[in-house]
């Protein structure tokens, strides 16, 4: 049974031919949003900043590092020249011991028609290791796109954008897939078909759907295993 959230997001979805599905990592690749929060939370506490991992989903879900230290930089906070670098360490190791990917995402990649690619706000190196540790990293070869290759992170349309034109798609033939109101409004911005997946262990308790319907999200969903069949719904694939 499809695991389709709410009659407003069934409704919402809009009927489009996807000639590109471009799809964000972390919590829509691999379950990695709590590993990478509490890698921040607790290095941010060790620099005097109490922000707890509720606190960083809330704020801070789908915004590059350089983001979230221009937030803090902005508040007064100072940082050492070092600290994206130990936080990407630090990071990466965490990944290494138990990043796992996202529930039958394999399988759904494999019958899904259209082309697609990832784009994330995380750093080219940290998206290709955290593809590499899942195994899929051979779905997607070098289709990957990062924050670090445009002038504005997401909620800015240019990532999205700039994916797009690598890929040769238009943007109002592209299906975003994400799971945060960061990414959903940078979908939107771009002008295109976006939906919401609240499938990651960190929204295990939360309100996902409400946000990202609200940020605009044209249909919710909280099982990637449900997604080819929600395409073949929701859209025609070319």
């Amino acid at each position: 049974m499809l695991s389709l959230l709410g009659a407003a997001a069934e409704n919402s979805a809009r009927s489009v031919s996807f000639d590109l599905i471009i799809f964000d990592c972390d919590g829509v690749l691999v379950d990695s949003e709590l590993l990478s929060c509490r890698c921040l939370s607790d290095a941010l506490v060790e620099h005097g900043i109490d922000a707890d991992i509720d606190a960083i989903l809330d704020r801070f879900l789908g915004k590059s590092i350089d983001a979230i230290l221009t937030h803090y930089r902005g508040l007064g906070w100072k940082f050492p020249t070092h600290f994206a670098d130990d936080l990407a360490l630090r990071t990466r190791e965490a990944f290494s011991k138990s990043l796992r990917p996202i529930a039958d995402i394999e399988t759904a990649l494999r019958t899904v028609r259209t082309r697609y690619c990832v784009a994330s706000s995380s750093d080219r190196s940290r998206v290709a290791h955290a593809l590499a540790l899942t195994g899929l990293d051979h779905l997607f070869g070098d289709r990957l796109y990062t924050a670090q290759m445009v002038p504005r992170g997401k909620p800015a349309p240019d990532l999205f954008l700039h994916a797009a034109s690598a890929m040769g798609a238009s943007p109002a033939h592209v299906l975003v897939v994400e799971d945060s109101v960061n990414g959903v409004t940078a979908g939107k911005a771009a002008g295109m078909t976006v939906w919401g997946f609240i499938g990651g262990s960190h929204y295990a308790g939360r309100d996902g759907k409400s946000a990202l319907l609200s940020a605009g999200a044209d249909l919710v969903f909280d099982r990637i295993a449900d997604f080819p069949a929600l395409v073949a719904r929701n859209g025609v694939e070319r």
